[in-house]
């Protein structure tokens, strides 16, 4: 879905690696095809936290992805062991995340390791304001 990317290289290292990071990541890499080579990138999870009145802290990992020719190898489980490893050492009470409903890949993936369908089990809906209606209330009104 790159083309619906509209983030800059930019925005996206000044948010992740700046004075005050919004998000933090956890990079899979392997080792280059010999030693002149660099490490390869092959996976990824970018997560953040999230706080919810009701329970407390949350992880909310908002991507996570192995390329395809590393799938099966046990990396993107090693990535989840980290991200909920994480999770407990900083007193969360849970780690949220997205899936699209017709990815039924993933949704069986995160199923097998425990995960609920809070859209189903609880009733939840997702919602969104996009960035002009954010400019449309934040604007004040004359009266």
């Amino acid at each position: 879905m790159e083309n619906q990317v509209t983030l800059t290289e930019q925005e996206l290292l000044e948010d992740g690696f700046g004075e005050t990071p919004f998000y933090h990541c956890i990079i899979a890499e392997v080792p280059g095809g010999d030693a002149s080579q660099d490490s390869k990138v092959v996976g990824f999870a970018m997560y953040y936290f999230t706080y919810d009145p009701w329970v407390g802290k949350q992880l909310y990992m908002e991507e996570f992805y192995v390329m395809d020719d590393f799938r099966g190898l046990g990396i993107g489980s090693e990535i989840l062991r980290r991200l909920s490893d994480l999770a407990v050492k900083t007193r969360c009470t849970g780690m949220m995340f997205v899936v699209a409903e017709n990815n039924e890949v993933s949704i069986q993936y995160y199923k097998r390791r425990g995960a609920e369908d809070l859209s189903q089990e609880e009733g939840w809906r997702l919602y969104r304001f996009d960035k002009s209606s954010l400019v449309k209330m934040a604007t004040p009104t004359e009266e």
